[in-house]
């Protein structure tokens, strides 16, 4: 069984397409499905199902890619040998995280690592928080960074750094714009604005209005990512629940209001997760290293102000 040939096959697994798995792996359409069909012909089996309209996985397909996903990552592990006697870390680092991290807390620690690490090769990448952790598995991200508890699946590694205060956004003027902090009787009545289902900033939502009482947050529409959903807050249309990651700089601009609630301690963990390797990897022990000291000593959740 050849490396390129479960290149190629995960390639094509990911996107359900030869022709994509063909581009991303500069190779032509009929390189790769050779490669496949060699593939299917060691095994006695087919990894495809070809009858449909849309290329899918059979059983067996499924099984591979899970053996495909481990055994990629060992050899890509394998090749950072000779880093490990580097006095400076090389090779490549992909971080991903969600908006919100990517945005806000990961550039400076990035234009650190960049200042002492200048041969590592970096990307990053944002996602949900489902698929970051795939790509933890698969290895196509080296770490990722989320909010809420770390996954509970012995290939992940985490670390909790900070808890993060979820904080009611309001636009300035608003009738609450003169307190110091706020109620959940005092929300009764307003208009709130959430991210769509599936992003951890809705489950955020969500637990909040549990815990606050079913009539506390009414629902107004659904925004589709932090960035619109700051505007739509600002512009008047309605409040928001938003990490105060999220809202610091708008805050101290005074583009927006943002207020702790008195009656519920609404707080979630921030979190680096990335996949227990046999090896150490230079790269990644140095950026986690740093991560871990400036997230956990420089953005505590005591030290931002809630206004």
């Amino acid at each position: 069984m050849e490396i390129r040939h479960l290149r190629s096959f995960r390639a094509v697994a990911q996107s359900l397409s030869f022709t994509k798995a063909a581009a991303e792996l500069h190779y032509a359409q009929s390189s790769v499905t050779e490669q496949i069909q060699a593939l299917e012909a060691e095994l006695g089996t087919r990894l495809f199902d070809r009858s449909h309209r849309k290329l899918r996985l059979t059983g067996a397909g499924i099984r591979l890619r899970a053996y495909a996903d481990q055994v990629l990552l060992l050899v890509d592990e394998a090749s950072t040998v000779g880093a490990l006697d580097a006095e400076e870390p090389t090779g490549e680092l992909a971080i991903g995280g969600l908006e919100t991290f990517c945005t806000h807390a990961i550039p400076p620690i990035l234009a650190e690592y960049r200042a002492l690490f200048g041969k590592v090769d970096v990307t990053v990448d944002v996602g949900n928080r489902r698929e970051l952790y795939d790509a933890v598995r698969r290895g196509d991200l080296d770490v990722c960074f989320t909010f809420d508890a770390p996954p509970k699946d012995e290939e992940y590694a985490s670390s909790v750094l900070f808890e993060e205060r979820l904080l009611v956004t309001v636009p300035v003027g608003h009738r609450l714009s003169r307190r110091e902090r706020v109620s959940g009787a005092d929300l009764r009545g307003e208009r709130f604005l959430a991210t769509q289902r599936g992003c951890g900033f809705r489950e955020m939502f969500d637990r909040a209005t549990a815990e606050l009482g079913p009539d506390s947050l009414r629902l107004e529409a659904e925004v589709s990512g932090i960035a619109p959903l700051r505007a739509c807050v600002a512009a008047g249309m309605g409040l928001a629940l938003l990490p105060e990651m999220a809202v610091r700089s708008e805050v101290e601009r005074g583009d927006l209001l943002a207020f702790p609630l008195e009656d519920a301690d609404l707080r979630v963990p921030a979190t680096m997760t990335w996949r227990r390797r046999r090896e150490a990897v230079p790269s990644l022990d140095r950026f986690l290293a740093l991560a871990r000291t400036s997230l956990t000593t420089g953005i505590r959740a005591e030290d931002r102000p809630g206004r």
